[in-house]
């Protein structure tokens, strides 16, 4: 499919080495580079706003006040006490950190069975560099050869690790270690005691149980696990985009409050309104009228006696002039006979 051929390819992308620098053990030194041992593969989600489909940002708020805070205005803040801190400058920090001398410096060798999974962090590979490629194979084969990793200290990203060196295949494998202040101790949490009878665990129990773990018991091969959700997320996408359902980013058009209607009635507003109805003549005059004359009824009579009383007013005053007009004509007509 052309989503997952797409993530096969942005895959088998090359690594990039994080530092150069040297394995110490004794007297020998190995010179190394550092890069990362995995990749993520997890689905991603962006967050977007389902208007517009505009991705949908970061923003570093108040949590007091709710707003929005600059970047000059972000300190960092140590919290000895509930709601006290020590407020640390950049400059403090790098001070009181240990310098980043990139050395993988080994401390002790010890069995690998001795250090529990629960310590083990994240992965990078080690490979040889300028013309170390012997010392490197020595060091690797001889910890082979005796069963041994190393515990070593490195500085990565000016912080300090502890982690172990250890022989992977061609490769010698640095797996960087929680702390011990890091992992909670048993005795946190409520289990069963470790001996079967005083468990409640019968010896019978106990034999079919270790025959189901034979049964299917296997050898470790990674490639035979697969991040099911991920291939069948990966592929609805791809099915979606193959029937053209996507969505992208588009603009949106803020709607607009349809102004209020003003409680005292314009003539030129009540003359466009009729025209837009495309009415002629008394009908939709009459049209016209009864909307707006509704909207008058239901304001108080108070309101209404005044505008009653200009409009008679209004009416004889046309009535006065169209008199005198009609008497006026009428003399000078007589004049000219």
């Amino acid at each position: 499919m052309l989503l997952l051929k797409e993530f096969n390819f942005r895959e088998r992308a090359m690594a990039h080495m994080i530092w150069k620098g040297a394995i110490s053990f004794g007297l020998v030194h190995v010179p190394v580079q550092l890069y990362p041992a995995t990749k993520s593969e997890k689905v991603g989600f962006n967050l977007l706003d389902k208007r517009s489909i505009d991705p949908i940002g970061y923003r570093q708020i108040n949590k007091r006040t709710g707003k929005e805070v600059t970047r000059d205005n972000i300190v960092r803040g140590f919290e000895y006490e509930k709601d006290r801190y020590v407020v640390l400058t950049d400059e403090e920090i790098r001070a009181a950190n240990p310098e980043s001398t990139q050395t993988v410096d080994i401390l002790a060798f010890v069995d690998a069975p001795d250090i529990p999974f629960l310590y083990l962090e994240t992965p990078y590979y080690l490979t040889p560099d300028r013309k170390g490629e012997k010392v490197y194979a020595l060091l690797r084969e001889a910890m082979k050869a005796t069963g041994k990793i190393g515990v070593a200290n490195v500085v990565m990203h000016n912080k300090q690790h502890l982690a172990a060196l250890i022989p992977v295949g061609p490769m010698l494998a640095l797996n960087t270690l929680r702390w011990a202040s890091e992992v909670r101790p048993f005795d946190e949490f409520k289990v069963p005691d470790e001996s079967a009878k005083k468990s409640g665990v019968t010896s019978r129990e106990l034999d079919m149980a270790k025959k189901l773990i034979a049964d299917m018991s296997d050898t470790w091969d990674p490639s035979e696990y697969k991040d099911t959700f991920r291939d069948d997320i990966l592929a609805l996408v791809d099915k979606k985009v193959q029937a053209g359902k996507t969505e992208e980013v588009m603009d949106i058009e803020t709607p607009r409050e349809a102004p209020r209607s003003a409680d005292i009635l314009d003539l030129s507003d009540l003359l466009k309104r009729s025209l837009g109805r495309g009415g002629k003549g008394k009908t939709a005059t009459r049209a016209a009228t009864s909307d707006d004359t509704d909207d008058e009824e239901e304001a108080p009579a108070k309101r209404r006696a005044p505008a009653k009383k200009a409009a008679r007013r209004a009416t004889g005053a046309t009535a006065k002039t169209t008199a005198r007009k009609t008497t006026s004509t009428a003399a000078r007509k007589r004049r000219a006979a």
